[in-house]
């Protein structure tokens, strides 16, 4: 049988909605058993930005870490 579990929407950039902070990006991290997706305390001027630093070793880390907090907190 096959394992019907869903499996956790990747890290993402997104366009800010807050208003004070309009026209910057910023990532968001869907965590298990939570609505909404855990926001990254980073803003960045572009999509492209976000998405980079998303991907380097500071931002795998970072998602690494809000990933571990949330399963300690189950």
């Amino acid at each position: 049988m096959k394992n019907k579990q869903p499996k956790l929407a990747p890290p993402y950039a997104a366009e800010t909605k807050d208003v004070r902070l309009a026209g910057t990006f910023e990532v968001l991290v869907p965590v298990p058993d939570r609505n909404k997706p855990q926001k990254v305390p980073l803003q960045f001027s572009s999509q492209n930005e976000a998405e980079a630093w998303l991907h380097s070793a500071e931002g795998k880390e970072m998602v690494a870490e809000i990933l571990a907090d949330a399963r300690k907190g189950k």
